[in-house]
């Protein structure tokens, strides 16, 4: 009985894991649908998102069913409460991956992109990719010093975003007010997929440890 009950835990965990690789497809896809001005990829993304939605009501479904039939305690009902969160956090990202696919679909067939800025944010991009990649092994392998990581690939992100601001706000910037505003908020969507990637690794730090992670800001 016992064994059964650590496996309907453990597979929490385990679609933790398949949600986050959901996730980082969805922000891969939605640069692609960006980068290149296509609005089929930008659907796709759109539409995807209630595949990453019914991942979290999957999730849930189960924990609060452990929650209220084994009524756990001590390090289970640690795992339970980070987990709930832990999958909010991933559904959010989703749900931003979904912002930066209707940014690309709403200036089809144009880039909503200028050329010049291109190169930065294939960068923000691969930095998100990178740190969702990295969520899923500290989620699978309870990593604590990997989700260590993760707050440095923030700080990287973070000056990228500055660098982006610094750009719009140049007295050089030639590309007008519109633009200006995509690319605020596209930065600004970028730098809180990398925030809940430090959170959900903080999340996991928790988990493992039962002391919440004091922030490095």
């Amino acid at each position: 009985m016992r064994e059964a009950y650590t496996d309907q835990l453990d597979s929490i965990l385990d679609d933790l894991v398949i949600m986050t690789h959901q996730v980082k497809r969805a922000v891969s896809r939605a640069t692609v649908a960006l980068l290149s001005g296509d609005a089929a990829v930008a659907e796709e993304v759109i539409s995807g998102d209630a595949d990453i939605d019914s991942a979290r009501e999957k999730i849930e479904e189960k924990s609060f069913e452990l929650l209220a039939l084994q009524q756990p305690v001590a390090g289970d009902l640690r795992q339970l409460v980070a987990g709930l969160r832990m999958v909010a956090e991933l559904e959010r990202m989703g749900d931003l991956s979904v912002h930066i696919a209707k940014v690309a679909r709403l200036r089809t067939p144009n880039i909503a992109v200028p050329e010049s800025m291109e190169p930065m944010f294939r960068q923000m991009a691969s930095v998100a990719q990178q740190m969702v990649s990295k969520v899923a092994v500290v989620i699978a392998e309870r990593d604590v010093d990997e989700a260590a990581e993760l707050e440095r690939a923030d700080e990287e992100m973070d000056k990228l975003r500055r660098k982006s601001f610094a750009k719009i706000l140049d007295e050089d910037w030639e590309y007008g007010v519109e633009p200006a505003i995509d690319i605020a908020l596209l930065g600004r969507y970028y730098e809180r997929i990398a925030d809940h990637a430090v959170s959900l690794g903080r999340r996991v730090v928790f988990l493992v440890t039962g002391e919440h992670p004091v922030s490095e800001d």
